[in-house]
């Protein structure tokens, strides 16, 4: 029986992908490195902790990891601050609304840093909705490490086997599987360059894994 899902944040409910991918090239600008797209899109789903501590490491940076963060996060907030144009993607509202009718209990489980999460959470009215938020920058591990599904896991108060992962990243969708969760992977115009195969069901609709479809592929 599907008791919980634990959606990812960006590229599931709301894409600022375009204003993560503003701020952190003009981070590496400020810090003068040159980063292709190809290795950008190897970050995707990591925490940003995670990627400016490979970036230190990769480009032997004397600044230190969290240095970079902060600047980073200074260009997302100025970002954010301006941008009008950020919506929750199509249907997702529809979908939590769906799950929470049917008494399911839902966890936000993101690598963006709490400040941004609790940000799009104040934008959109969605606290309501969840029973807890867990960010990938307070973690000892980022995705495709299984620790921030195994918390919201927990925080849901359900066996995994009865837990359902909304991600759009292959980091995320092998964390997922890492943690012997079901995982559906949403393949929207948002999503680029990731990987599906490892995901038990690949959708382009939210209206595919409404309460009344998805619960039969929980049925012990």
């Amino acid at each position: 029986m599907l008791k919980a899902v634990l959606f990812d944040m960006d590229g599931v409910i709301v894409d600022t992908e375009p204003l993560h991918k503003k701020a952190y090239f003009q981070m590496f600008d400020e810090v003068g490195i040159t980063v292709s797209q190809s290795l950008y899109n190897s970050y995707t789903g990591q925490s940003t902790i995670t990627i400016c501590r490979d970036l230190c490491d990769r480009y032997s940076l004397s600044e230190a990891p969290e240095t970079l963060v902060a600047k980073k996060r200074k260009h997302f907030k100025q970002l954010f601050d301006t941008d009008t144009s950020l919506q929750l993607l199509p249907g997702v509202l529809e979908l939590i609304k769906n799950y929470k009718k049917n008494d399911l209990t839902l966890v936000l489980a993101s690598s963006a840093s709490m400040p941004n999460i609790e940000r799009i959470f104040e934008r959109f009215q969605l606290n309501p909705y969840f029973k807890g938020k867990v960010s990938g920058a307070d973690l000892k591990q980022s995705k495709p490490h299984p620790e921030i599904f195994q918390k919201a896991a927990a925080i849901a108060g359900a066996n995994r086997s009865q837990c359902m992962v909304i991600e759009d990243a292959t980091n995320g969708i092998k964390a997922a599987k890492a943690a012997g969760i079901y995982c559906v992977a949403y393949k929207s115009t948002h999503s680029k360059n990731q990987e599906y195969t490892l995901a038990d069901k690949v959708i382009s609709d939210f209206s595919e894994i409404e309460f009344e479809k998805i619960s039969t592929e929980f049925t012990s």
